[in-house]
């Protein structure tokens, strides 16, 4: 007798999106906050408008006003070793991670729909602090297939594939502060 899964691939979510939980150890994560809250973070500018996350941008980061990438302060050491870890988890070569963006969202804060810039490949990233929805949109004819994961503190998640080409995402308004360290490779030319 054949017994049916409970859910759908649909359901299983986007291929190409990776996520486990406890990448990090709680001290870790208490260290890593302490040196993002230290940081000069600036809101988030695209264009004329100004997100309420503040945020910092290491390696890269993408200029809304010039619309391109211009070079920012180097990844600082203290961000080094969880990049070579976040790179060994994801099966990329050691200094793969060339753009680190450091967000801090307070209480109510979110993320709209969006794809990070082309400019960039794969996308990791390490959630800090809070726990929060990452939602995943993509069209299919008038409708939307959505998904959801449940990043808890210290859980890293990776987009890649589709997951990164054909499905946009977002973080609805958090409900406690939440810090974030997005970790990003670069498109080859």
């Amino acid at each position: 007798m054949t017994q049916l899964g409970l859910f759908t691939e649909q359901e299983a979510g986007p291929a190409g999106l990776r996520h486990t939980d406890h990448f990090i150890e709680p001290a870790t994560e208490q260290a890593l906050i302490g040196r993002i809250a230290a940081l000069p973070l600036q809101r988030f500018q695209f264009g004329a408008f100004e997100g309420n996350r503040r945020v910092a941008s290491f390696g890269y980061r993408y200029d809304y006003a010039l619309q391109r990438l211009t070079e920012a302060d180097p990844i600082p050491d203290w961000l080094s070793p969880i990049a070579h870890r976040v790179e060994a988890w994801a099966g990329l070569p050691e200094g793969s991670v060339r753009q680190v963006l450091c967000t801090e969202y307070e209480v109510g804060v979110g993320i709209g729909w969006h794809r990070d810039k082309p400019h960039f490949d794969k996308v990791l990233g390490l959630s800090l602090g809070a726990p929060c929805k990452f939602r995943f949109r993509r069209r299919s004819g008038d409708k939307w297939q959505r998904h959801t994961i449940e990043a808890q503190p210290r859980s890293l998640y990776l987009m890649d594939g589709e997951a990164r080409s054909q499905w946009e995402h977002s973080i609805p308004p958090v409900e406690a502060r939440r810090y974030s360290v997005t970790f990003r490779t670069m498109k080859r030319a």
